[in-house]
């Protein structure tokens, strides 16, 4: 899987959960319209899933639950 042109150069955080050695995380970019990238944060060049806006927000409110 690639980074899809919309997110190259994009600007990339780590879960605020992430300890500082690295550990399993995830990261996400912010700014691209409708939809959320995510990637591993232990392998950024294997390229990230671009999930739909609703859908993030849909499984975040589901987290925080």
């Amino acid at each position: 899987m690639r980074n899809a042109p919309h997110v190259n150069g994009a600007a990339w955080r780590r879960s605020t959960y992430s300890n500082a050695q690295g550990g399993d995380c995830v990261e996400v970019a912010d700014g691209v319209p409708g939809a959320v990238p995510v990637r591993d944060s232990k392998d950024v060049q294997r390229g990230c899933l671009t999930v739909p806006l609703s859908s993030w927000t849909a499984l975040t409110a589901a987290l925080k639950h």
